[in-house]
């Protein structure tokens, strides 16, 4: 864990939320709980989700290699197939960018490092509903 990690733990000792609902650490335990019964507000970060999305998913790496299989199939003759590779691989990298918000709640929600990470970098704040 790293060194802004642990002092979030121990500003956690006190969770007394502000008025926005702002709490400032929320175990991943907790998390996870009250996830499906709408405890919690989510804001997400679009700039930072994007990136993080795209490094933690590896979509680069799969998106350049159907491309490339589309290129090159396109080139042995088959024209039809080599292009619909490179529109699934040009797709596939959109659509992971599109959805970046939604992909890094659900990475969050099932992997207790990933929300560690998110949520110390900024990527996503976590607040208590007011309801």
């Amino acid at each position: 864990m790293s060194a802004a990690s642990h002092r979030l733990r121990a500003v956690a000792a006190d969770p007394a939320p502000d008025r926005e609902g702002f709490v400032p650490y929320i175990s991943h335990d907790e998390f996870r709980a009250g996830l499906p019964h709408g405890h919690f507000r989510m804001v997400v970060n679009p700039t930072l989700a994007r990136p993080y999305v795209v490094r933690r998913t590896r979509v680069i790496v799969l998106s350049i290699t159907v491309i490339a299989l589309g290129a090159a199939l396109a080139l042995a003759g088959q024209v039809v197939g080599g292009g619909v590779l490179v529109a699934l691989g040009i797709v596939a990298n959109r659509i992971v960018r599109h959805q970046a918000g939604k992909i890094v709640l659900h990475l969050a929600a099932r992997d207790a490092s990933v929300y560690d990470e998110v949520t110390t970098n900024g990527v996503m704040e976590v607040r208590r509903s007011a309801g």
